[in-house]
């Protein structure tokens, strides 16, 4: 028997999950998180092994970029059969899951980067419902015009931080400076003005009491 697993590989796939799921069983197909939701690839791997299932075909069904996609999903895949006795055959693509393929660890991967300030962006599912990917679009795209790299902003997706009214809500450490709605017309001046030149940004910042109230909601 061969099963075949709806890989969705990007952060912001979190918060789509019934759309994901229902493209899984129209297409007959277990549905499989890379990161951020729920179930793991690992985790369904585990489950069709203990019930004995011999073969596995891998799809990303991501809009994430293909060539992260398929490095990623077979790092974990590779991952995982190096883990197993007896694994089933895992088909990805073209490809045949060896256990052979790029390890999960990396002597680059080993510290905590450097960097300036640390910019932190909701993907949550109202952040998202809200705009926050053309947020994101924008914010890299300002970081790539001002020449910032992970050593002066290092930038991260995360799941709610929680004072959703605000959404897309986006923090700034160590400064501890929340924002909020953060639009895609709103990125270059939170770049320019608060990571390049060091001013927070008044008029987009949420007040700790308006976060700490709503996030008590």
């Amino acid at each position: 028997m061969s099963v075949l697993i709806h890989v969705a590989t990007a952060l912001p796939d979190a918060a789509r999950p019934a759309v994901l799921l229902r493209e899984a069983e129209a297409a007959g197909a277990r549905l499989a998180f890379l990161q951020g939701g729920e179930p793991t690839l690992t985790h369904v791997l585990d489950l069709l092994h203990a019930d004995g299932v011999r073969e596995v075909r891998l799809e990303p069904v991501s809009t994430d970029d293909l060539t992260y996609a398929r490095s990623w999903v077979g790092r974990v895949a590779g991952h995982w059969h190096r883990q197993q006795i007896d694994p089933p055959v895992i088909r990805f693509g073209e490809r045949t899951i060896t256990g052979r393929e790029a390890p999960l660890s990396s002597p680059a991967w080993d510290a905590p980067p450097p960097y300036r300030h640390h910019l932190l962006l909701c993907r949550g599912p109202r952040c998202s419902a809200r705009g926050a990917d053309e947020t994101y679009r924008a914010l890299v795209g300002a970081l790539v015009e001002h020449r910032l790299t992970d050593s002066d902003v290092l930038m991260a997706q995360t799941g709610c931080l929680f004072p959703c009214n605000h959404g897309p809500v986006a923090v700034v450490h160590p400064d501890g400076a929340w924002y909020g709605p953060v639009r895609p017309g709103d990125a270059a001046r939170l770049v320019r003005e608060h990571l390049c030149a060091g001013r927070p940004v008044d008029d987009l910042r949420l007040s700790s009491r308006t976060s700490s109230t709503e996030g008590e909601a």
